[in-house]
């Protein structure tokens, strides 16, 4: 394992595998290279197998660009590496356990246009005016309940006596009835539903974090709450969880990132080793 084309600070992160470490570094820093390397010392030094490492990262470009790099160091063996975005991770995961909350394994992923012809069809059956509600906001309204983990009747408490927000309460509501009647599931309760497993079924949650011996994330400021929910549930067994962030780039807080995450690291994973 050729250590010598990394920095003091790179070589530092790579060779650190015990307990939570948190790397901050800006763009360009070669964060993807320290993962990367990571996971070759890990399975050429350690002796750790391909398919006790969990690799997350946020988009397809990225976990394809850091596919390419780990199998130029690990060869064919990559294709054992549990890597790739946060909802493709959790896909393999639903199509396993998803009967444990009531879906078929063949469920579908509604897109965009799907669900906005859902909202239109369920707005339509509550008599809900489309002129004064549109779908798009309707929608953009369930999918920041979805980031914060707020099911149906928890929305509906919280939003209380608002007139607007307590009609998209009764939206939402239905809305997850329809999709579930068509056994599919949108984009935001991929990793919610995941969460949601995990959560009510011990003997899932130990099948994962017993297996997922080194948790590798990437671009760690841009979670949200449930991403965040994940990674803590996936680690908490042996706790080795690497996360590699840039708390100055925090472009994703639109679609619920939480910089928090970042910055509460050390709090939430006790003994983190900051490079």
């Amino acid at each position: 394992m050729n250590l010598k084309e990394l920095n003091k600070e790179q070589k530092e992160a790579v060779l650190t595998t015990e307990g939570p470490i948190l790397i901050l570094a800006g763009a360009g820093s070669g964060k993807t290279k320290v993962l990367t390397h990571k996971i070759a010392y890990l399975m050429q030094e350690k002796n750790v197998k391909p398919w006790n490492i969990l690799a997350i990262t946020f988009t397809n470009k990225a976990a394809n660009e850091m596919r390419e790099r780990a199998e130029a160091l690990v060869g064919e063996a990559v294709k054992d590496i549990w890597m790739g975005t946060f909802h493709s991770i959790c896909v393999r995961i639903l199509r396993k356990f998803i009967d444990r909350i009531g879906y078929n394994s063949s469920f579908i992923i509604f897109d965009t246009s799907d669900q906005k012809t859902l909202i239109k069809q369920c707005m339509k059956e509550l008599q809900i005016d489309d002129k004064t509600f549109n779908e798009r906001s309707v929608l953009s309204e369930i999918s920041n309940a979805k980031n914060e983990m707020l099911e149906p009747d928890q929305y509906s408490i919280r939003v209380g006596n608002d007139f607007r927000k307590s009609k998209i309460a009764k939206v939402y509501e239905l809305y997850q009835k329809r999709l579930k009647d068509n056994n599919a599931i949108d984009f935001d309760d991929i990793i919610n539903f995941t969460v949601k497993i995990l959560m009510e079924n011990p003997d899932v949650l130990e099948y994962y974090a017993n297996k997922f011996k080194y948790v590798l994330v990437d671009e760690y400021q841009d979670t949200n709450k449930s991403q965040f929910t994940l990674i803590t549930l996936f680690a908490s067994m042996h706790g080795n969880v690497t996360a590699v962030g840039d708390n100055d780039q925090g472009i994703y807080s639109f679609r619920g990132a939480d910089i928090s995450n970042i910055l509460n690291f050390e709090k939430d994973f006790p003994g983190t080793k900051i490079i």
